[in-house]
């Protein structure tokens, strides 16, 4: 699913995901990786890092706001600034953002149902 949606991205675009710990938001973005042509394997859950870019035929920037307050600290990172006409930008735990910056992103929503079983959902932003 996230490789097919990555292969139509043309640069720009922004995916919000959201999801409980271990609900696999850090899988959908190795997806993401694999359609844009950066290796997945590189992708990882940040324990420290905030940031961190895989090039590829588009840059995916992977920002995992795990360890942000959700009180404005977001606002320091320059996230706003990242996708560009080269980048996509996939932020995991987007639910800690003070504010949405853009006008049009893909969220997706990812939950647990059952012990290895995930549930999607896929909404897009107008």
């Amino acid at each position: 699913m996230a490789e097919d949606l990555a292969a139509s991205f043309r640069g720009g675009e922004v995916v919000l995901l959201s999801g409980e710990l271990g609900a696999g938001k850090t899988v959908f973005v190795r997806g993401l990786a694999r359609g844009l042509g950066a290796n997945p394997e590189d992708v990882s859950s940040p324990t420290f890092v905030l940031l961190t870019s895989y090039p590829g035929r588009l840059t995916l920037h992977h920002a995992d706001l795990y360890r942000l307050a959700g009180d404005g600290d977001d606002a320091e990172l320059g996230l706003e600034e990242l996708p560009g006409a080269r980048g996509v930008l996939a932020i995991e735990w987007a639910e800690r953002l003070h504010e949405s910056y853009w006008a049009r992103a893909t969220r997706v929503h990812l939950a647990h149902a059952g012990e290895s079983r995930r549930t999607l959902r896929i909404e897009e932003e107008s």
